[in-house]
């Protein structure tokens, strides 16, 4: 294992026992990944919250997604899971339109992480839809594909997507408003970001700083009659 890693036989010893809070990450991801396996970090504030607040906000984004889509005539499947020859997911909003014979899958982000990640399964969901998904899923076969990453329409989203633009402008080129005009008319493929304003209905989600309410004086409504 340390040969095929690439690293000393003292520092496989230490990761068995447990001990290797001195081992870079990627080392350490090196090594799992000689036994095929994964390293993942799980990252905890406050006892777990953090975990149920994120919880919470994708849980809101896909609510909405899917209510928006049911209401323009789109069929919505939710957390479609797939596992085809090892490869193994779930699509978060899988979406069909039979009569355009289009088929969109939605990743859902309340938050962005990992961009190479995200490039990789969205580019394996959206494969998977266009070969066999879509057919066993809807019944068809489509000539449209959407492939749409959805995030909270924030500040702090906006500016994270606008630091990543060189990224993100080559994996998902078109936006919100290009992405609702091929929802309603699904012709070819498209590839883009939405951004999905107040996604919590009991408070404000997006960047409320700023939008003041302004009311009209009692005499200028009364002179209005």
């Amino acid at each position: 294992m340390a040969a095929a890693a690439g690293v000393s036989q003292s520092l496989v010893s230490l990761t068995e026992r447990g001990h290797f809070g001195s081992v870079a990450l990627r080392t350490l991801r090196r090594v799992f990944e000689v036994v095929d396996s994964r390293l993942e970090l799980l990252v905890s504030w406050r006892g777990g919250g953090l975990d149920r607040l994120l919880d919470e906000a994708h849980l809101a984004l896909v609510s909405r997604r899917a209510s928006t889509l049911s209401g323009m005539g789109w069929i919505v499947a939710l957390e479609a899971t797939y596992s085809v020859y090892g490869e193994r997911g779930s699509i978060d909003v899988f979406a069909a339109s039979a009569k355009d014979r289009a088929v969109l899958v939605e990743e859902i982000k309340s938050d962005l992480t990992s961009i190479e990640e995200l490039g990789r399964k969205t580019d394996e969901k959206v494969r998977l839809a266009r070969q066999r998904l879509c057919r066993e899923r809807f019944g068809f076969d489509p000539v449209a594909v959407g492939r749409v990453l959805v995030l909270p329409d924030t500040d702090a989203t906006r500016q994270k997507v606008a630091r990543l633009a060189p990224t993100l402008d080559v994996l998902f080129p078109a936006r919100t408003r290009e992405v609702r005009a091929w929802l309603r008319k699904p012709v070819g493929d498209i590839s883009g970001i939405v951004f999905v304003s107040n996604i919590n209905r009991g408070g404000a989600t997006g960047d409320q700083r700023g939008r003041t309410r302004v009311r009209r004086p009692k005499s200028a409504v009364a002179e209005r009659g």
